[in-house]
Order: structure tokens, then sequence, then C-alpha cells
């Protein structure tokens, strides 16, 4: 019997975009997972506080972006854990929750994953969950091999994805600017984020 796959896609979403939903699908596609979990930061420890929206309008928008989807759902689990968001936390508590007979993956970008030796417990992290590294066509994986050495063949897969030149700063500066975001996130983020004026203030 198959073991139980499970996505998970970590991330600010601040805001989700097309880049992140195209990613999770192709990633559950691709490796057959039987659903993707996405699981808005809490606290991100590598972001100054203050320097990301608010967890519910996060939180919201991306429910509102994966409700047409059966296989997606969103957690909270990094809120409700409360102190700063470390992936490793997350992944111990997702094993704690499904159990021993499910395989983890979580899904980020290839360049996440350069830094990876600066979050917290990287080894443990690297073996207790099967990494997607979501890249652009012609990305260079060179600098990942170095880094990672034999963790780069034994806990990272490499998945391309056409739409990952989308970046939630981009969309931010754009939102600043007056710009439109149509087309590049789904329709009701789009409406969430003008109804509640986000990001309207310059980013410190």
């Amino acid at each position: 019997m198959s073991k139980h796959r499970i996505g998970i896609m970590g991330g600010t979403f601040d805001p989700i975009h097309y880049g992140h939903l195209v990613t999770a699908e192709v990633a559950r596609e691709t490796y057959r997972l039987d659903q993707v979990i996405f699981v808005p930061s809490g606290q991100p420890p590598h972001k100054a506080p203050g320097s990301v929206s608010d967890f519910w309008h996060r939180y919201l928008m991306v429910m509102l972006a994966i409700c047409s989807n059966p296989w997606f759902r969103v957690s909270r689990i990094e809120y409700d854990r409360g102190g700063p968001s470390y992936t490793i936390d997350t992944i111990r508590e997702f094993k704690r929750i499904f159990g021993e007979g499910t395989e983890l993956y979580f899904i980020t970008g290839a360049d996440a994953i350069l830094e990876i030796f600066t979050w917290k417990q990287p080894e443990e992290l690297l073996s207790s969950c099967r990494f997607i590294a979501a890249t652009r066509p012609g990305y260079d994986l060179g600098k990942l091999e170095n880094l990672l050495g034999e963790y780069f063949s034994r806990s990272v897969s490499v998945l391309e994805v056409p739409l990952l030149s989308i970046s939630s700063s981009e969309l931010r500066m754009r939102v600043r600017r007056g710009l439109s975001i149509k087309y590049l996130v789904p329709d009701p983020v789009e409406i969430y984020i003008h109804h509640n004026g986000l990001y309207k203030e310059v980013e410190t």
C-alpha cells in the first residue's frame, strides 16, 4: 500500500498569487500528492516585525484563492502555535498529526532553499521531509547542488514552473503605484486587497 502524501506550502503569501497556485498544482500532479496544505507564516523569523501584513489578511487571501480547488486547504498551525514560525516546528507538528504512514513534501522556491542553512535545525529538516524546489525553466542548479551536497539527491526534487517570475514584492509595489494586478492574482484576492486598502503604505 502506498503512503499518504501531503504537500506543505509555506510562505508569507503577502499576497498569494498565481505563481504560488500553479506551483502547488504542478507539484500535486507531478508527485501524486493527496492534498496540498498552504501554511501562512505566523511570525516569519527572517523578516522584521511589522514588515508583513496582518496574519488574518494573508490567511483570508489564501482561503479566497484556493476555495475552488478540492485538493488545497489552508492551515493556521503557525499562527496558533505562537512565537517565531520555524519550519522545523511545523514539520514536526504535521508528522505528529498525520503519523509515520505519511510522506511530507515541503514546496518552496529553489532560491529559498539556498538559504536553508540559516533556518532552524536545517539538517533535521532536510532529513524529515522531501523538499520540492520550484524553479524557472533554465534555472542554474549548480549553486543548489554545491550547497546541499549529499542532501541534494537525497532530500530535494526540482520542479520547473514557468509562472515563477511573479513575486509578491512586485505585486505590492504595483498596488502602491496604482498599477493593475489583474490576471496576476485570483479575482477574489484582487478585490480583497483593494477593499481592505492593503499595500498602500510605503514599505519600510
